[in-house]
Order: structure tokens, then sequence, then C-alpha cells
């Protein structure tokens, strides 16, 4: 019987810090669906690094871990092609973790940008070593299953580089165990909040989550920030300024140079253009609503395909870490 060539394997997840967006759906979800055709998805639903910033409050991790499961399953992540498993109840991952954290240097991980930027978010003066290190930790995440391609947002690209750096210091160090991960990076890396005041994110208060109403999406980009510079109608626009038209381009890209051309001449307003794009989104939106409905109605359903894809990641997780202990030369017991 002829065998199929075996496919190859990713890694993408989310921290589950709350739930997940229209800029995480463009960044790179949607993109993560369409790769279940191709690829061997493994998605982690990271509480453990949720904790570096969510600590003080495990309570609110475990609620949230439930949310961006079934905004997974809502997207269309499917179950039968994808592994979807819990971070904290894979152990291999933090061993490995603790086992790459020996060789990468504290000043690496303090000029990150994507660690600096957080922490300047957030206000962090004095980093928690949890926080600081959170780049070792999604290294172990990418290579635990030895994955070699990454769908990631625009902002995550610098961990990428990251965990290439320490595969390569590790197999200098102890021989060829991990091959080197590619970042996949989605058709809209970056998507602009609706206060227009940097990227969409849940931390912010400027985004619309995955599970909004109809409505509510319509009153979130009633109140989106526009062209600040167009006062009246009759104004000609300024397009490359404006945060809904960013998301005419992202939803709605074969209708957006005439859009363009029509706000530069002022023959279409402002709110003519939420209308648009909240009628595109709310119908990106509305599988989704089918799909969450169904997988709420089920919780059961939702726990055994968080258990059997945990079970999974388990599996993949000890065959790798009996290859890096005889690589490390401690695997201690072992026969000789």
């Amino acid at each position: 019987m002829r065998q199929e060539p075996q496919r190859e394997r990713i890694l993408t997840g989310d921290r589950v810090t709350g739930k997940l967006h229209l800029g995480h759906y463009v960044g790179s979800l949607k993109n993560r669906v369409k790769l279940q055709e191709e690829y061997d998805p493994y998605f982690i639903l990271a509480d453990v690094q949720a904790l570096t910033t969510h600590f003080e409050q495990p309570e609110l991790v475990r609620k949230h871990l439930r949310e961006v499961a079934l905004d997974y399953l809502a997207a269309g992540i499917d179950p039968d092609r994808s592994t979807i498993f819990i971070q904290s109840l894979v152990p291999e991952i933090a061993e490995l973790t603790v086992y790459y954290s020996m060789f990468v240097t504290v000043n690496t991980l303090r000029h990150n940008p994507t660690v600096k930027s957080e922490a300047a978010d957030r206000g962090y003066d004095d980093l928690y070593y949890g926080f600081l290190g959170y780049p070792v930790s999604q290294a172990a995440d990418i290579t635990f299953c030895k994955a070699t391609l990454v769908p990631v947002g625009e902002d995550q690209i610098p961990h990428i580089e990251q965990t290439r750096k320490i595969v390569r210091r590790f197999n200098e160090l102890y021989g060829a165990v991990f091959e080197e991960p590619r970042a996949l990076v989605g058709e809209v890396p970056r998507l602009i909040g609706l206060d227009g005041k940097g990227k969409m994110s849940k931390s912010q208060g400027n985004a619309i989550s995955l599970d909004s109403s109809k409505s509510e999406v319509e009153a979130k980009l009633k109140k989106a920030v526009t062209d600040p510079a167009r006062v009246h109608k009759s104004d000609p626009g300024h397009p490359d300024i404006c945060p809904v038209f960013a998301y005419l381009q992202a939803f709605m890209p074969e209708e957006s140079e005439d859009i363009r051309e029509q706000c530069t001449q002022a023959k279409i307003g402002c709110a003519e253009c939420k209308l648009r794009i909240a009628r595109r989104i709310n119908d990106i939106l509305e599988p989704m609503r089918e799909r969450r409905a169904y997988y709420e109605a089920r919780p059961k359903r939702v726990e055994e395909i968080l258990q059997s894809g945990t079970e999974q990641a388990r599996r993949i997780a000890r065959e790798t870490m009996l290859e890096v202990r005889e690589a490390m030369n401690i695997n201690y017991f072992a026969e000789r």
C-alpha cells in the first residue's frame, strides 16, 4: 500500500488572556483554518504564559481558556484535522523551557522588541522572571512537537527569530535534534484599533471580539475613529490615515480602491463606509456564531476535544524529550 507523505507540522496558538478579536482573525486565525488542509497543525492554549501577566488572577485564565477554545472551534478549527491542547498539561514543555534557559542570556531577552513593547504597555519597570522568559517558553512550545512552520502576527516575529537562535545553539551544543522553524505572517499582519491608537488589542479595549453580536459590531464601528482631518462629508478624505479604511482593505480588498477614490473625491461619507464594513464583518462572523452556538450547547464535547488533543500532544512531547535527554547525555538510566 502506498503511504501518504508526512505533512509538515505547524505550531501556533494564543495566550488565554481574553477573547480573540478581529486582529487575531486577519493576522493569523483565518490563515490557520486554511492551513489545516495541507499541514499537521497543533494549536496551543497557552495558559502558563497567560500567568506571566495574570498570575494574581488565575481564575480568569481558567475562564479565558474556554473562551479561546470556543473561538478556535467557531472560527473553523476542525478537531478531526488539528490538535488543540492545553500548555500546562504537557509538562515536557516546562522541562524543555528549563534546558533552553541555561544558554539564553538575560540581555538577549531584555532586548527582544516584543517583550520591551509589552513591558512598556503594562508599565513594568522591574520585569518578572516568567515575563522576561516568555520567548524561551515559546521556543519550547514550538519545538516540543518539532513544528517547522509558525503562523503568527507581525508582532510575534522577534519571538520566532529567538526560537531559531535557540534551536541553532541547542544543535551546536548537543547535536542536530531540531529544525529551525519559519514564521508565516497573515495577509494583514497588523490591524489598527477602533480608537486609531495602535494595533487592535483586548487589553486596550479597542477591539471587536469574534463572539460579538450583529448589533455589537455595528455599535462599535459607529464609534470608530475616522479621518481626523475630515470634518464634513463634503471635505475630501484621506484614506491612508483612516482606521475604518484599513478595515475596508483588510475585509473588502476587492472594493477598497473604488472606495478610496470616492473618499478622496468626497463622494462617500464615513458613515456609509462604517455601514459597509459592518455588513461585511457580520457576514464573516455569522458562520462563527452558528458554530459557537453548537459547541456552547455541548460543553462535554469541547472538554473531550481538549483532553484528546492534550493526550496527543503529550505523546509527541515524550518522544521528543527522549531525544533531547539522549542528546544532552542526561538519560541516566537508559540502556547502553
